[in-house]
């Protein structure tokens, strides 16, 4: 009863979610708390099991809050304009040039292994590229999580770090088996970048008619706008952004605590008047709010699915209905999973809770614990991107502008798709292996 009422909250959630039929807050906060009262558990319960949630996703709401609105507060003063405008002349209208960039960026971005920093890296630079070229910032998203599934395979990287740990094993050891494959995946993730350029193209990104290049090039900015540009700030601007993100790759100190300083340095010196402050704070105050009280509100779905036993018991029932013939492809059958199942369970549950039983119910088939950790660890890494249990999916997807539903409708399908090719080069290059 247990595990069904769990796959019951999860169907009506994604169902809900993908069919944008309401909120996502209201969501998040209902369904979970009537599928843990159908299970016998009180109020009190309910709310240790939501305080376990917000516990862990607290600071990424404060991070949105900061982070949005420091980005905000650099677009209006144009810190972006001179390095938008200098790669649309480098590029010269090529789609896939800066389809291709925006996946160097990313990787170069996730060198620290964090996922924050590189959504905070890359998509806030590319973003105003994209509007002006008509790029869809659903591509950004997918070229983004693609680009910190493979770099996400570093010794220093989450994923990789906890089936080392589970399996006892050294990490640095580990990446060097997978040391070639994170090569070629580096190589794929370039191709697909290439692919979603030639897609956008077609689609008539960076293609502009007569009409359209002379109503640009007529278009004046409006005063309000103009007003707000601080174009005499600009060095001093991407000094300040530099410094941010040197902080965020050398962890000095927690990443919201870095935001909440450069925003309070960034808009004290750009606009330090008292109104205009207030100003600009609210002008992004709307967009921030909003994707923070979502993930809050996705706190109560993570606490109740983590703490109220639905994890344990659907996944034993998962393990049950695995018929025997099929064991010893338990490695070829995690990594076909991993993204619709890593979605929904999170990344320390899928890899100290699934990974554990996957790998023993493997064994017992023959197939050598390893095989089914490095299996998992292709298989999801793609996939993070596209999780609702992810804070960073909700940063990336406020940054773009996008709705979590619209990007998990667009994107979902795409990275299981990308998973599976991955798992397929995998097995080419004898990383998984066939029993």
């Amino acid at each position: 009863m247990t595990a069904f009422i769990g796959f019951a909250m999860l169907f009506i959630i994604m169902y809900l979610l993908m069919r944008n039929k309401m909120m996502p807050i209201v969501i998040f906060v209902t369904i979970p708390v009537v599928a843990a009262l159908a299970l016998g558990n009180s109020f009190a319960e309910i709310g240790e099991m939501v305080n376990g949630g917000l516990g862990s996703v607290w600071k990424t709401a404060v991070l949105f809050i900061f982070s949005t609105s420091y980005f905000g507060i650099m677009n209006d003063a144009g810190m972006f304009d001179p390095i938008v405008d200098g790669l649309i002349k480098y590029a010269k209208g090529n789609v896939i040039l800066i389809t291709v960039a925006s996946a160097i960026v990313a990787v170069l971005g996730h060198l620290d292994g964090a996922t924050a920093t590189t959504v905070l890296v890359t998509i806030p630079a590319m973003m105003p590229l994209y509007k002006r070229m008509k790029l869809s910032p659903y591509t950004l998203l997918l070229i983004v999580g693609c680009s910190m599934g493979v770099m996400n395979l570093v010794p220093w990287g989450g994923p990789i770090v906890r089936v080392a740990s589970v399996m006892e094993m050294d990490v640095t050891e580990l990446w060097h088996m997978l040391l070639p494959f994170q090569g070629a995946c580096l190589a794929a993730v370039m191709v697909i970048a290439v692919i979603c350029g030639v897609i956008e193209k077609k689609k008539g990104a960076g293609q502009f008619s007569a009409e359209e290049i002379q109503e640009m090039a007529e278009t004046k900015m409006d005063d309000a706008a103009a007003a707000l540009k601080r174009p005499k700030l600009f060095l001093f601007n991407i000094m300040l952004t530099l410094i941010l993100i040197i902080c965020l790759c050398l962890s000095v100190m927690p990443t919201h605590v870095c935001f909440m300083i450069a925003f309070g340095i960034g808009i004290t010196v750009n606009y330090p008047g008292l109104k205009e402050q207030q100003a600009r704070f609210k002008a992004h105050a709307s967009e921030s709010l909003n994707m923070s009280a979502t993930l809050l509100a996705a706190a109560v779905f993570i606490g109740v699915m983590q703490n109220s036993g639905m994890l344990d018991a659907m996944v034993e029932v998962l393990l049950a209905v695995i018929p025997h013939a099929m064991g010893r492809y338990m490695n070829l059958i995690a990594g076909f999973v991993s993204v619709p199942v890593g979605a929904v369970l999170g990344a320390d549950t899928f890899y100290y809770g699934v990974f554990p039983l996957l790998g023993e119910a493997g064994a017992a088939f023959g197939v050598p614990q390893l095989d089914v950790g490095v299996a998992m660890l292709v298989g999801k890494n793609v996939g993070m991107i596209v999780s609702p249990l992810q804070p960073t999916t909700y940063l990336a997807c406020g940054l773009a502008g996008v709705e979590v539903a619209a990007h998990l409708r667009k994107n979902f399908g795409k990275a299981w798709l990308i998973s599976i090719a991955l798992c397929v080069i995998a097995l080419l290059m004898g990383v998984m292996h066939i029993y």
